[in-house]
């Protein structure tokens, strides 16, 4: 099959491509960025463009066309962007991520669409006057792909217009199916984490995901920042757990996949944000410190001032995975500890070797 993978270049991306690869599938991988496609990028089935898709002229219709299913991973996916950037985010997510499935419209191709947790917004519990008759039931925060509410926040937090983005795009996505002009998936990831998921946050500007922050201060000395107190919870996927369920749905064995919503994610794997900071250090002493190095201390910062104005968050996100499980036979395998050390271990070894990415041509 051939597979045009849009957003190549990034976390799941990577991942998916040597999969796709790996399967005798021929990928056009198009992204701004080949680093994290380094391994794969002298395979013969794999053509990489360098493209920013906000630019005026280029060949989407083409490439569109010349494929037998497309994949759109293309995202601002990241807290840090959606308070500085706002507009930006909803430019990315929304409007440039329209042009990719009207294009698919027109071409009458297959669009696995990756959108996000975050379409749900905030659980019932973290409501102002909500009544719920117990916060800390899981039923509260378990949401499921065609019945779960979406309850976002207020217009002045501004965090929310990524979910919002994505959310808005889910229901076009929707309504060009019920008119029977798309063949669509959605995917909604719930936090995925493995090797190559972000960059060190002293290695470059930017905001990358909490991992990556914790991380950085493990290796350097710096402090363990929990956000509000880190009592937020969320629920930990294993990125080779999360591509053997995309490669379900890029199968879609029996069509079963055709205009449906899945949830990929791991609800048994769920922690605190201050007890994944406290597992990371655990790991980090035990496994990776130098001797007589001290570990980073660990504190809360307001998350206002960590993030910015405009800031709020859901305080737990619990994936029902009972569709996936039912159509695609799908379960994850990784538990939080063992998926916690794998992906330490691959970015402590990288950033120790600091071995340099090869260089590379896009092509024309």
């Amino acid at each position: 099959m051939k597979i045009l993978n849009l957003g190549a270049g990034g976390f799941i991306g990577s991942h998916l491509t040597q999969r796709l690869l790996a399967e005798g599938h021929t990928v056009t991988a198009v992204d701004l960025c080949s680093d994290k496609l380094a391994e794969s990028l002298t395979h013969p089935c794999l053509t990489f463009l360098q493209q920013d898709i906000r630019s005026e002229g280029w060949n989407l219709d083409a490439l569109v066309a010349d494929a037998d299913l497309v994949i759109d991973l293309i995202a601002y996916a990241n807290p840090g962007l959606y308070i500085t950037i706002p507009l930006e985010v909803f430019r990315l997510n929304f409007q440039e991520n329209l042009k990719i499935a009207e294009a698919c419209v027109r071409h009458r191709k297959r669009l696995i669409q990756f959108s996000t947790c975050e379409v749900y917004g905030r659980t019932a519990a973290s409501l102002t006057n909500a009544r719920v008759a117990d916060p800390e039931d899981p039923i509260h925060a378990t949401f499921s792909e065609d019945q779960s509410e979406f309850i976002l926040g207020p217009v002045s937090k501004h965090r929310w217009i990524y979910a919002c983005s994505k959310q808005l795009l889910e229901r076009v996505l929707h309504a060009h199916g019920l008119e029977g002009r798309l063949n669509y998936t959605i995917v909604r990831p719930f936090n995925f984490i493995g090797p190559k998921i972000d960059f060190l946050a002293s290695e470059r500007e930017g905001m990358p995901r909490v991992f990556s922050f914790f991380l950085d201060a493990l290796l350097h000395g710096g402090q363990m920042k929990l956000v509000n107190g880190g009592t937020q919870r969320r629920c930990y996927t294993y990125i080779d757990d999360a591509i053997e369920c995309a490669y379900r749905i890029v199968e879609n064995l029996g069509a079963v996949c055709d205009r449906q919503i899945f949830n990929i994610g791991s609800p048994f794997n769920e922690v605190t944000i201050r007890q994944l900071a406290d597992t990371m250090r655990e790991i980090y002493a035990e496994k990776f410190r130098d001797p007589g190095v001290p570990l980073p201390e660990i504190v809360s910062v307001p998350g206002e001032s960590f993030y910015g104005k405009g800031y709020e968050d859901s305080d737990r996100r619990i994936p029902d995975i009972t569709k996936v499980r039912s159509l695609l036979g799908w379960a994850p395998r990784w538990g939080i500890r063992e998926m916690l050390e794998a992906t330490m271990s691959y970015h402590v070894n990288e950033y120790r070797n600091q071995k340099p990415v090869p260089e590379f041509v896009a092509a024309q």
